[in-house]
């Protein structure tokens, strides 16, 4: 695909969507998910209405149930099984949309990609600006044909918690923590009961809210400014991380962006670390 040189290569417009909505090859994810908070029921919203030949994928069923936080990766084999049964395989185009835009569609598309698909970009917009601009809708619900998804896993590009352990000891990766400003300060609760507010040891903020304005992808120009502004050097690694390990993926959409690939997903974000009573925690800013 072409693009814009100071756009990212990952994310595309709703005009390129909608001139390939009858493309076969081309296969769209609704990966709508929210927060309790936020007061959106995101399969209702897909029954209600969704991009013409879009399947829902479902964030809270297409997880690991046995680890007892709330969206860590699948093993490869479930994956490969649940996205396979969607109609999708590794070898298709496939764009990823959410509600509101850069939110929690970056998740999928990460998912997706250290899965081994090599073709996955996420819809610049989401469904509120596809809605906003009066484009195609259906309430259809396809009826995709089975396929099989040929998993290549990089185990790399995920931190477990142990790593995640001696990264924050050792202090050799830069953190970039996506959750707002009042969580990583620990001035606000977070929004699981009884769970710490706060930060790792030298972790960065960088609030998932910053990387877009109106549900669209900043350019890369701002986006390189933004890391800079918080103190991360690009030169170097990066550990990103969030509330659960949903929008820690909008930072690795950034830094793949910005041609940044040493980069992993500590999966079990505050979830893991925040939950526990054998980690640090700091508030305040250093």
């Amino acid at each position: 695909m072409t693009n814009n040189n100071n756009k990212s290569a990952f994310v595309v417009s709703p005009d390129w969507l909608q001139q390939r909505l009858d493309d076969p090859s081309v296969r769209i994810l609704d990966a709508a998910w929210y927060l309790p908070a936020q007061n959106r029921n995101p399969k209702a919203e897909y029954d209600a209405g969704h991009i013409p030949g879009a399947v829902f994928f479902d964030q809270d069923a297409i997880a690991d149930h046995t680890s007892g936080l709330p969206h860590t990766l699948p093993t490869p084999e479930a994956f490969a099984k649940a996205v396979g049964a969607l109609g999708v395989s590794e070898t298709d185009t496939i764009v990823v949309y959410d509600g509101p835009g850069i939110m929690t569609a970056p998740r999928v598309w990460w998912m997706l990609r250290i899965m081994g698909a090599k073709d996955v970009y996420v819809l610049d917009g989401g469904m509120d600006g596809w809605k906003k601009e009066g484009r195609p809708v259906t309430t259809n619900v396809p009826s995709p044909t089975p396929v099989t998804f040929n998993v290549a896993f990089t185990p790399e590009a995920v931190t477990s918690f142990e790593r995640m352990k001696d990264i924050v000891n050792s202090g050799t990766i830069q953190i970039a923590d996506a959750r707002g400003a009042g969580r990583f300060l620990g001035v606000e609760a977070e929004p699981r009961a009884g769970m710490r507010s706060g930060h790792m040891p030298g972790a960065h903020s960088l609030p998932s809210t910053t990387f877009s304005e109106n549900g669209k992808f900043k350019d890369l120009e701002t986006l390189r400014k933004t890391f800079a502004d918080a103190g991360v050097d690009l030169s170097k690694p990066v550990v990103t991380t969030c509330g659960s390990g949903v929008t820690a993926a909008i930072i690795t959409l950034a830094l793949h962006s910005l041609g940044h690939t040493d980069n992993t997903l500590y999966d079990g974000s505050w979830s893991e670390w925040g939950g526990r009573a054998d980690t640090t925690v700091v508030t305040g800013s250093e």
